[in-house]
């Protein structure tokens, strides 16, 4: 044998070895993901089609996925009747999503500047994207009003908490009827006790749309306080109505708000408890839910909201009867930022 080739059998060796290692390696990963999820009890993700059709589908849950494996953070959906089903994943990314009458906002990461930013991604009902608009922080607020001709988000400019007082907001809302875009509520006029108002520590979060695709109410703070604004998209005016309402979000047939209030005597960095507003009445009731809630809550009827708390692989879903009774629940686990759809 020459020593050409006893080299040439050498190397071909090398690369076979190398290979059965590296298959080895892949598959030991592979067998380790599958035990960990196991493990962790997470239902099966598959790839398939998602839509937000409300008129196709049947009644369903459309989320972010957070179960670990390929589809993490992808919208992911499930039949509203079996939540802890097989979950089908499609392919888009999401941070914060909310969708309502066939139009979706997915605020998400954006890698294609040279910095890395975020951005706000209108999506049609076959999760297209419809337009995109850069933004100015990290997102932390995306809601869709039920006609889908308005989506607002709001991202932190600033700080990184609600619970704490050094953080910035802007929140800004688009008219996809006409493609304005409201960058800044801080544009609006403000009437706080009946009077123009103007401060330089403006900042909005948490809106929510009534179904005239005209009204909102959203959280305005100042001064150190909160209060709970009524809005007019084409007024472009705001009206304070109470203090110490945070993420308020307006039942479907629009006579009630769930909101997170601040309660004294809870730990500074889980302030909230869940309390329903009756807009006639005024009266509020807290909800069943005693856990610090930091999250702007989802209807999923008249009767019962859903939000998230932190769970193992990020967060889970819980839902609680919005009239006070009952007690909470948990609804998916390893899930974030539902639309009730159908």
């Amino acid at each position: 044998m020459t020593f050409q080739r006893r080299i040439l059998l050498l190397a071909t060796a090398v690369l076979l070895l190398t290979a059965v290692g590296v298959l080895a390696v892949v598959r030991a990963s592979s067998r380790a993901e599958e035990k960990d999820h196991a493990q962790a009890g997470g239902p099966p993700v598959s790839e398939g089609a998602v839509s937000l059709d409300p008129d196709r589908g049947g009644r369903r849950i459309v989320f972010r996925n957070m179960a670990w494996g390929p589809h993490r953070d992808e919208l992911a959906t499930v039949p509203a009747g079996a939540p802890e089903g097989a979950r089908t994943a499609s392919g888009v990314s999401c941070l914060r999503f909310h969708a309502a009458g066939g139009t979706g906002i997915c605020l998400q990461a954006d890698r294609s500047g040279v910095r890395d930013g975020y951005k706000a991604v209108v999506l049609d009902a076959s999760l297209k994207e419809v337009s995109a608009h850069p933004l100015d922080g990290v997102p932390t607020r995306a809601r869709v009003s039920p006609g889908g001709h308005l989506a607002a988000w709001t991202v932190f400019v600033g700080g990184d908490s609600y619970a704490g007082t050094n953080f910035s907001t802007r929140t800004s809302v688009l008219d996809l009827r006409t493609g304005r875009l409201d960058a800044s509520l801080e544009d609006f006029e403000i009437l706080k006790d009946g009077k123009p108002y103007r401060a330089a520590d403006v900042n909005f979060w948490g809106v929510t749309f009534a179904a005239d695709e005209r009204t909102f109410y959203a959280t305005l703070a100042t001064g150190g306080l909160t209060h709970l604004v009524r809005g007019d998209l084409a007024g472009r005016t705001v009206t304070t109505l109470r203090e110490n309402v945070e993420c308020p979000s307006l039942s479907p047939d629009g006579t009630r708000l769930v909101f997170k209030k601040r309660v004294p005597g809870l730990p500074a960095e889980a302030p909230w408890r869940l309390y329903a507003l009756d807009l006639a009445s005024g009266a509020q009731t807290p909800l069943g839910e005693e856990r610090s809630v930091d999250d702007q809550v989802v209807w999923t009827d008249d009767r019962t909201v859903v939000y998230a708390l932190p769970g193992d692989f990020g967060a889970d879903l819980y839902s609680v009867p919005a009239d006070g009774s009952g007690a909470p629940t948990r609804l998916m686990a390893s899930a974030l930022a539902p639309a009730l759809l159908g």
